[in-house]
């Protein structure tokens, strides 16, 4: 992935990870399209050594497969004993 870095960016970054490495941290992330959440949340997830997990949504992703996935989710965090980042997008 490539990746512009400025300033506002780092600062942005360290306030994720830090946020993440935090017991049961979350952080909700708001702006623009494009402007680099998804990449920031990532970035600062793999930083922690943590395993990132989102879901597609798609015409026939209904409530049974959103519990589906989150059981999944659930079980690997719980099994495997590993922090995980669960990335949850609008779109």
């Amino acid at each position: 992935m490539n990746l512009v870095f400025f300033e506002d960016c780092i600062q942005h970054l360290t306030r994720i990870a830090r946020v993440l490495r935090q017991q049961r941290g979350n952080a909700m992330l708001v702006g623009v399209g494009g402007s680099g959440r998804r990449s920031m949340a990532r970035l600062a997830a793999h930083m922690n050594e943590m395993k990132t997990f989102s879901i597609e949504i798609t015409k026939s992703y209904r409530e049974k497969e959103f519990h589906e996935d989150i059981r999944g989710l659930l079980r690997s965090a719980a099994i495997d004993n590993l922090p995980q980042v669960f990335l949850f997008s609008d779109t």
